[in-house]
């Protein structure tokens, strides 16, 4: 599942990245929109990576680590999850480490993903789920026409709002 932009290459994760994943899953600026259990340890995050590699294998996410060409340590991730039970929906989930925000680095890689989930897994749609005040995430959804889906509630997280892009239609 091996993806490559002209800047990055998004690969399956490892045990061996357990330290880049504690890097990125524990930083505070990461984790400011997201409400979770940051590993503390490297303990932590090795049961990460393999509670992960478990849901890969049983086709529950599709998730890459995402590095630059030049350099083999992961500077952020990025999943497609919470599949739909007809397969046809999914939800894009990323994160980056704050030194690498504002280059255009989760855009390539997300441009990635998108079609992948489109033309590889043929998604009907893309769901992804963002905190109201992550300017980031939110300029970045709407840069690929994700919309808004005004009203409709991430149960249990009242500060998230929901965005979708819905599969290209073909010119065929």
């Amino acid at each position: 599942m091996k993806l490559e932009t002209s800047r990055l290459i998004l690969n399956g994760i490892n045990e061996s990245q357990t330290e880049d994943i504690l890097k990125i899953r524990s930083n505070p600026e990461v984790n400011k929109f997201v409400k979770r259990v940051s590993p503390k340890t490297n303990y932590d995050a090795l049961q990460f990576i393999l509670t992960i590699k478990e849901r890969v294998q049983n086709n529950q996410t599709v998730y890459w680590g995402i590095s630059l060409k030049d350099r083999l340590n992961l500077i952020g991730t990025i999943c497609l999850w919470n599949f739909s039970e007809d397969r046809k929906t999914a939800e894009v989930g990323y994160e980056l480490l704050p030194e690498y925000h504002r280059q255009g680095i989760m855009s390539e890689a997300l441009n990635a993903v998108l079609d992948f989930g489109f033309n590889d897994l043929h998604l009907q749609e893309i769901v992804a789920i963002t905190n109201k005040i992550n300017e980031n995430s939110k300029g970045l959804l709407i840069k690929y026409d994700f919309i808004l889906l005004e009203g409709k509630k991430d149960e249990g997280f009242p500060d998230n709002i929901i965005f979708s892009l819905k599969r290209p239609a073909s010119n065929g």
